[in-house]
């Protein structure tokens, strides 16, 4: 993995490689400025003496998860053809988990709590209706939180390296070839990616499994629900996955008859068909939002679709990870130094101001302290405890849950160490929102 390197001013400079950044430390020229993601300080050099590339920051936004890398791409003429090639040389990997679901749950239990109140204590207060307006662009705060977590992780690489360009997934499928496959242009239907949009479609809306008896971990095909032969379009919403031997006896039959004897089956296919995918709709709500808010940067944004992302990553036979997603975003002919491990960057969020804790009838059962930090830590820290004697010694490295009683709590990579007292705590890294683990390489 990359080290982000920056100057003694704490401008950025080219990202180094391990051994380079231990021997700089060693030799005292450079300082450790942050532990995660890893960022060394040099002391001796300024930006202006340095040489710098233009580095790339691609994105690939997801529901759940968003994949993120560093690369550098280098451009070359193919000695047969003469065509540009774009060849991709990956830095830094990292896949952002999002809490989207988390902020829904906790809004409908407010919202919950609130009714509950009203309820009781404003019974004959007038209805009031319509007496808030959403601005322009206004998106819920599930939706908001991925558009601004991933915008915050493209201006702290920003401060970390010296990048001159973003490269952003904005389209998982393209809606016009999907809705309309008779569209004209030969050319656009029948070029090196065609198949790929309904076929990665039908795959996510389906659940990778035979709409017709469930099976999994098989070669599925694409079938006609209502059969072609009988006048059924090429339209997704007629389309659906069966594994060979459901499409072999189906035939030409209609789903109705085919299904006659498990209603059951029938009506969630035909309810399943006209449901558009739960997943690819948060991210069409903000994908332009994400789309604006990188073009505020004042960075140049290259766009590309999901189909195309995974031709590149079929074609290169690179496994399938948020992060190496990221890599194939875009125009890309070769990548290089791929195997590289992953950072997971967990948005965990920086606490609540909710200081009592209710039970289900919104009823208190618990009080939390007014303040959120104890004996100079706070949750979310990063820390290092070493325990010379009792049952838990020695050292364990994590994010620590304090109390006020000073006895915290360690997550560490394998388990969460309990009943650490304060005083066998060093301070490593301030939380900062996010929770941090390493994720083994991808081969």
């Amino acid at each position: 993995m990359a080290v982000f390197v920056l100057d003694r001013r704490k401008k950025p400079l080219m990202p180094c490689s391990e051994k380079r950044a231990r021997l700089l430390l060693e030799r005292g020229r450079a300082r450790v400025h942050r532990l995660v993601p890893f960022t060394i300080r040099l002391v001796d050099r300024t930006q202006e003496e340095s040489a710098l590339q233009p580095l790339l920051v691609k994105l690939d936004p997801g529901s759940k998860t968003t994949g993120i890398a560093v690369v550098r791409e280098d451009e070359s003429a193919d000695e047969e053809t003469g065509e540009i090639q774009r060849q991709v040389h990956v830095l830094w990997l990292a896949q952002l988990v999002h809490r989207g679901q988390q902020i829904s749950e906790t809004l409908a239990v407010r919202r919950a709590f609130r009714r509950r109140r009203r309820g009781a204590n404003l019974r004959y207060r007038a209805p009031r209706f319509l007496n808030r307006s959403r601005p322009k662009g206004w998106l819920a705060p599930s939706l908001r939180h991925r558009v601004e977590t991933t915008l915050s992780w493209v201006r702290r690489l920003q401060r970390l390296a010296p990048i001159s360009g973003i490269s952003q997934e904005l389209v998982r499928f393209d809606p016009q070839a999907l809705e309309n496959p008779e569209i004209s242009g030969i050319e656009y239907q029948q070029g090196t990616l065609a198949g790929y949009e309904v076929r990665e479609y039908l795959l996510e809306k389906w659940g990778r499994q035979c709409a017709y008896c469930g099976a999994t971990d098989v070669p599925l095909q694409i079938e006609h629900i209502h059969p072609k032969a009988r006048g059924g379009s090429d339209r997704v919403s007629n389309l659906t996955l069966a594994c060979a031997p459901c499409n072999h006896a189906k035939g030409a039959q209609d789903v109705r008859v085919f299904l006659a004897k498990d209603p059951q089956r029938l009506a969630r296919i035909l309810e399943q068909a006209k449901r558009p995918l739960h997943d690819a709709a948060a991210v069409n709500s903000t994908r332009w939002s994400l789309f604006e808010a990188l073009k505020a940067t004042g960075l140049p944004v290259e766009t590309g679709s999901g189909a195309r992302t995974k031709f590149n990553r079929v074609r290169l036979g690179l496994p399938k990870t948020h992060a190496l997603d990221a890599v194939c975003v875009g125009v890309t002919h070769a990548v290089f130094d791929w195997d590289r491990p992953t950072l997971q960057i967990k948005a965990t969020g920086r606490g609540g101001y909710q200081r009592t804790r209710l039970d289900r009838f919104g009823f208190p059962r618990g009080y939390l302290t007014r303040q959120k930090r104890h004996f100079g830590f706070q949750t979310g820290d990063m820390v290092r405890a070493e325990v010379p004697k009792g049952k838990k010694t020695g050292t364990y490295v994590g994010r620590v849950a304090v109390r006020a009683s000073g006895s915290f709590n360690i997550q560490t990579r394998e388990e969460v160490i309990q009943g650490i007292a304060h005083r066998y705590c060093t301070l490593l890294q301030r939380a900062d929102g996010y929770g941090y683990s390493w994720i083994k390489r991808a081969c």
